[in-house]
C-alpha cells in the first residue's frame, strides 16, 4: 500500500479539522440549530472522518476489480435513482439537494462522483481499441452527460454537474490521447463560454430573475454587487487580502465572525489565507499537489488499465474540485458552491472521497505485490 498517500490524507484531514473549528466556532455558538455549541461542526465532521477512514481501509482491502463491471453499472443506476429521489424531499435554501431520513442527511450528487469513476472505467476497459472508432466519444460521454444533466435540473447543483462530467471527460482524454481534437474542443468551449459571458453582460445584465446571470455580473463587477450576489465573494477577498504573508494567527481571523456566509463550507480557503497567510495557503496547496502526484504515480504503476483509469478518475475529481474551490474563493471564476476536499465541512463529501482513496490504495497495493 502507498503509505505516503495515507500520510498525506491524514495530514489534510488534520488541517481540515483545525481550520474547520477555527472557521465555524463563532457561527455554531450563535445558532440554536447547533445547540449553541462552538464545537458542533467539529464533532460532526470528526464522526464522519472516523467513519470515512474505516470505510477507506475496508474498501482498500477488497480487490478493485470487484468495483468495476456489474457493480459499477449498478452504482451508476443507483446514482440516477438517488438524484431523482431528491424531488420527493423538501428543499433546503431553495434547492432540492438532500435526502433526509430522520436525523440522517445524504447528498446524492457526491455519490454520483464515485459512481461515474467506476462506470467510466468499466466502459473504457470494455471499449478497448474501439475508443478510436467513430462515435466512441458519443457512446461513452452520453452516460456522464445524462447524470450531469439530471444533477443540474433536479438539484440545481451546477458545480457537482460540472465535476461529474469533467471527471468523465478527463478519463476519456487519458484513454484516447487524440490531442488535436481535444485542443480544438477546448478552444471551442472557451469561445462558447466567452460568448455566453458577453451575451449576459450586454443583453441580460438586467435579468434579475436569473440568479446565475447575476452571479456572472457579480464576478465581473464584485464591488457593484457587494450588497447582494457578490457579498460572500467580497468578504472572502477581504479575508484573503488581510492575511498577508504569514497571516493574523490561528483563530484570529475576523471575516468568519458573521461576515462570510457558510464560511465552513465553500469559503474555508479564505479563512486559511487570513489566519495562516500566503505561506499557509501555499503549504495547503502543495499538499494537494503531492496528493495528486501520488494518485498519478499509482496510475502509472498500476498492474492493469482498470487500475490506471480508476486512479486517473480519482485524480481528476480531486484536482478539479480543488481548482474550482480556490478559483471561487479568489473570484477567478463565478461563484458556485463546491467544497475543498478533506477540509470543508460536509459528511457525505468526506465519506465518498475517502472511499475513493480506498480504491486507489488497493490499486497501489496490488501494484506492489
Amino acid at each position: 500500500m502507498d503509505y505516503s498517500l495515507v500520510v498525506i490524507i491524514f495530514f489534510l484531514m488534520a488541517i481540515g479539522l483545525i481550520m474547520l473549528y477555527s472557521a465555524s466556532y463563532y457561527e455554531a455558538s450563535m445558532k440554536a440549530s447547533c445547540n449553541y455549541d462552538p464545537a458542533f461542526y467539529l464533532k460532526k465532521q470528526l464522526i464522519w472522518m472516523v467513519a470515512g477512514t474505516v470505510l477507506m481501509f475496508l474498501v482498500a482491502a477488497v480487490d478493485y476489480h470487484h468495483y468495476i463491471g456489474k457493480l459499477s453499472v449498478l452504482a451508476y443506476r443507483v446514482s440516477l435513482i438517488l438524484v431523482a429521489a431528491c424531488l420527493f424531499f423538501d428543499p433546503v435554501n431553495g434547492a432540492r439537494r438532500w435526502i433526509r431520513l430522520g436525523g440522517f442527511s445524504f447528498q446524492p450528487a457526491e455519490f454520483s462522483k464515485i459512481a461515474i469513476i467506476l462506470f467510466m472505467t468499466t466502459l473504457i476497459v470494455r471499449e478497448g481499441t474501439g475508443l478510436y472508432r467513430k462515435g466512441a466519444a458519443i457512446r461513452l460521454l452520453a452516460f456522464p452527460l445524462l447524470a450531469s444533466a439530471e444533477i443540474y435540473f433536479i438539484t440545481e447543483n451546477l458545480s457537482s454537474a460540472i465535476i461529474v462530467f469533467a471527471v468523465a471527460f478527463g478519463m476519456f482524454f487519458v484513454a484516447r490521447p487524440d490531442y488535436g481534437k481535444f485542443i480544438l474542443l477546448a478552444l471551442a468551449g472557451t469561445a462558447f463560454a466567452a460568448a455566453v459571458v458577453w451575451f449576459i453582460v450586454h443583453y441580460a445584465a438586467g435579468e434579475s430573475g436569473n440568479f446565475r446571470f447575476r452571479r456572472v455580473i457579480a464576478w465581473l463587477d464584485p464591488e457593484g454587487e457587494a450588497s447582494s450576489k457578490a457579498f460572500q465573494t467580497i468578504q472572502a477577498l477581504y479575508a484573503i487580502g488581510s492575511g498577508g504573508l504569514f497571516g493574523k494567527g490561528l483563530g484570529r481571523g475576523m471575516q468568519k465572525l458573521g461576515y462570510i456566509p457558510e464560511v465552513q463550507n465553500d469559503m474555508i480557503f479564505s479563512v486559511i489565507c487570513e489566519e495562516l497567510g500566503i505561506f499557509g495557503a501555499v503549504c495547503v496547496i502543495l499538499m494537494f499537489v503531492l496528493l495528486c502526484w501520488r494518485l498519478l504515480r499509482i496510475a502509472f504503476t498500476a498492474r492493469d488499465v482498470a487500475g490506471s483509469y480508476l486512479s486517473v478518475g480519482v485524480f481528476c475529481h480531486i484536482a478539479i474540485q480543488v481548482f474550482l474551490n480556490i478559483a471561487v474563493a479568489t473570484n477567478t471564476i463565478p461563484n458556485t458552491g463546491v467544497t475543498l476536499p478533506f477540509i470543508s465541512y460536509g459528511g457525505t463529501s468526506i465519506l465518498f472521497t475517502l472511499a475513493e482513496m480506498g480504491i486507489v490504495l488497493n490499486v497501489s497495493r496490488q501494484a506492489g505485490e
